[in-house]
This record gives structure tokens, C-alpha cells and sequence, in this order.
């Protein structure tokens, strides 16, 4: 009997030796295997995702009770952990080390400012078997998008609330993929429709073609002249450095207004300007286009001759983020007199851009240090945007 035990003991005990070594064996295979894997992000993240913590987020100077184009929610570093790592069994209620149910715990693996040095963003992105987060067995990995908005938070600072490195990237994209990637403010639109007026020398409308837009509410048809060749948009440069040489100083230049042109002064009608780029953006804040070209005259010099550039850069009739947030009323800086209508034109009455985008843009349009007090609060800080839902005045 005693034996018998023994053999039954030992056959027990070979099964467990084949068993363990089956394991091990098949643990090798998936070592194997996982190297093969890249989690890496292999291109530079886009700077341009908005990448916050919270899930929501109220945008400074938001109404008084925040509405459409005050709130933004999407998926932020806060959903991405909680749905990939603070589950039952992980880093939440199972215990596993280190929690990752709050700021302050996600932001103690990260160093802010540096996402290659942050643990939090090494463990998102290595193929190693024994580091990689979530595990690779499991068979979940981040999506590219999932892993840039990790990057882009830890990049811009790791913190609790967006601010301006948070913004900008995000709204300039908006701006000019919404507004400067069709035929509306773009480079070779406004060149094209000075060179078919024949402000530009030797352009004439030979140098243009026509792009015809129907609106698919009102029906009626636009019409967008086009430069042929793309070199010929270097004259955008040359009339910014003249409308900002004549509002920098108005008495020095006082007998030079500029209007579309780089050298004798015109009077005709206005043309859009373009929003490409980021200091096409700025320009356009500092120096509204119903500044430099009015749809009237403005000015008559001595000679008789009509101009539709105005002297005051300050008073003007709209503003960039007035013609992009339709729950908004501009009050003209210089002379205080308040827009009896919204306008909301550039994104279509809030059509073309989504709440959250246009909430976004605002918070980094008072936000941004580049953008003077003047044309965030007024030039006496008495406010310049007025929400029209509720009366509320933005001040600083």
C-alpha cells in the first residue's frame, strides 16, 4: 500500500514537473512573441489635439451660467487611464501600485514638460513584456491618438487645467483648417481678387482663376478669385509689413494709407485676408480687417481721393472671436458702442464648428499673453465682449 503511494505520489509529481514546464515554455513563446510587437510612437505626436486632464472643461470667462461654446468635453488623459488601467483587478480597487484614481497620483509618474523621461509615458509606449501598461497579453494597447493626448499633457506642463500651451496648438489648427483651407481666407483668395482689381502692378486677371460657391441655404453665389501661380502670394508679406508700418505710427505715415496695395493707396472694395498661419491670425486681431478695409469711405485726403482704410486701429466693428462665437457682442473699443447682433459668420453661425472647438478657441484667445489687454477688455478694462444670453461683461 505503501507503494502505491509512493508511485501515486511520484506520477503527481512528474504531471507537475510537465505542467510547470509547459508554462514556462509557453511563457518563453509569448516573450517571443511580444517582441515582435511595437507599441512605440513612432512619429512626433500632433501638437495640435487638444490634450486636457478632465474629461470637461469650463473655459475661463465663460457665462454666467456656462453654456454652448463654454465647455469642452472629450476624451482626456483622466478617460484614457481610467478606461485601460483603473479597472477592478488593476490600478484602482485591486490594489496593484500605484493607484491612478486621482491628478495628483497620474501626475507623480510623469515629469511635467517631458514626456520621454515620464514613467507614465515610457509604460504607454515600451514592448517590453515585463513593463508595458496595459500588459501586452491582455491584448489592449492605446491608440495613436491616445498616446499623443498622453504626450501632448505631459509635454505642455502635466497640468490639472488647460492654459495657453494648451490651447494655442489646438485653436490655431481649428482656425485655419476651418477658415484657410477652402477658398475663403487664404493667401492666393485675397491676392488673386487684388490682381483681377489690378492693385498688384504687373498682375492683372490673367493671373487669376474663379472658384463659385452656392449657399446651399440662401442660394446665393460667391465668388473667389484665385492666384494661378503659388509664388505670387509673397505680396501678402509685403502689404502686412505696410498696414502694420502705418498703424504703428499714424502721424509719421499720415499721408500713407494703406489698402491692398504697397505703394499708391486705392479705393476699392474690400477683400478678405488670410488666416494660414498663426501670425496671419495675430494680424488679423491687432488689425481687424473692417479696420484696414472698410466697405465704405472713410477718409478723403486733399486731393479728393477716397480711402477705405481707417486711421484708428481700435475702432472697429468686429473682431476675430465675435465672428467665431455667435453667443457673443463686440462693443467697438474706441468709440463703446455696443453690436446690436451677434455674428458668428466665420463659423457659420456656430455651424461649421463644433461647440467644444469654438469653446477652445476662446479659451485661448484670453489665454494668450500675444493678444493685448486692449482687444480682450476694452482699452479702460470696462469689457468689449458682452454674452447676449445673459448681459454678463467679460473683464479681466
Amino acid at each position: 500500500m505503501k507503494k502505491t503511494v509512493y508511485n501515486q505520489k511520484g506520477f503527481l509529481c512528474l504531471i507537475s514537473m510537465v505542467f510547470i514546464s509547459l508554462f514556462l515554455v509557453q511563457c518563453k513563446k509569448d516573450g517571443q512573441n511580444a517582441a515582435g510587437v511595437s507599441r512605440a510612437l513612432v512619429n512626433q505626436p500632433d501638437s495640435t489635439i487638444f490634450s486636457p486632464y478632465y474629461d470637461s472643461t469650463i473655459v475661463a470667462y465663460a457665462d454666467s451660467k456656462p453654456g454652448i461654446n463654454d465647455i469642452i468635453v472629450m476624451k482626456s488623459v483622466r478617460s484614457i487611464i481610467r478606461n485601460n488601467c483603473v479597472s477592478a483587478g488593476c490600478h484602482g480597487e485591486g490594489g496593484v501600485k500605484p493607484t491612478l484614481d486621482t491628478y495628483e497620483s497620474v501626475k507623480s509618474m510623469v515629469v511635467p514638460g517631458n514626456p520621454e523621461s515620464s514613467q507614465l509615458f515610457q509604460l504607454v509606449t515600451t514592448s517590453d513584456l515585463n513593463k508595458a501598461m496595459p500588459p501586452i497579453n491582455y491584448g489592449v494597447d492605446l491608440t495613436v491618438t491616445e498616446k499623443s493626448i498622453i504626450y501632448n499633457w505631459i509635454k505642455n506642463g502635466a497640468k490639472d487645467y488647460p492654459a495657453v500651451e494648451d490651447y494655442r496648438p489646438a485653436a490655431i489648427a481649428l482656425i485655419g483648417i476651418g477658415c484657410s483651407s477652402g477658398n475663403c481666407h487664404n493667401t492666393a483668395t485675397a491676392t488673386g481678387g487684388w490682381a483681377r482689381k489690378g492693385l498688384l502692378g504687373t498682375l492683372t486677371t490673367a493671373d487669376s482663376s474663379t472658384y463659385y460657391f452656392q449657399n446651399q441655404t440662401t442660394g446665393s453665389i460667391s465668388t473667389y478669385p484665385q492666384l494661378k501661380d503659388p509664388t505670387l502670394t509673397s505680396v501678402w508679406k509685403s502689404y502686412k509689413d505696410s498696414v502694420r508700418k502705418f498703424y504703428a505710427d499714424t502721424l509719421a505715415n499720415a499721408n500713407f494709407r494703406p489698402y491692398k496695395t504697397f505703394t499708391t493707396p486705392v479705393s476699392i472694395m474690400s477683400t478678405r485676408g488670410p488666416l494660414n498661419t498663426y501670425d496671419d491670425i495675430m494680424f488679423d486681431i491687432l488689425i481687424p480687417k473692417s479696420v484696414r478695409s472698410n466697405s465704405g469711405v472713410v477718409y478723403v485726403d486733399g486731393a479728393g481721393k477716397s480711402y477705405y482704410a481707417k486711421g484708428d486701429n481700435y475702432n472697429a466693428t468686429s473682431s476675430m472671436l465675435s465672428r467665431v462665437d455667435t453667443t457673443l457682442l463686440l462693443a467697438n473699443p474706441r468709440l463703446k458702442l455696443w453690436a446690436t447682433k451677434n455674428q458668428g459668420d466665420m463659423a457659420y453661425s456656430d455651424g461649421g464648428l463644433k461647440p467644444a472647438e469654438i469653446a477652445i478657441i476662446k479659451g485661448w484667445y484670453f489665454s494668450d499673453p500675444n493678444i493685448p489687454v486692449a482687444w480682450k477688455y476694452g482699452l479702460d478694462g470696462a469689457g468689449i465682449f458682452k454674452y447676449t444670453y445673459s448681459g454678463k461683461i467679460i473683464v479681466k
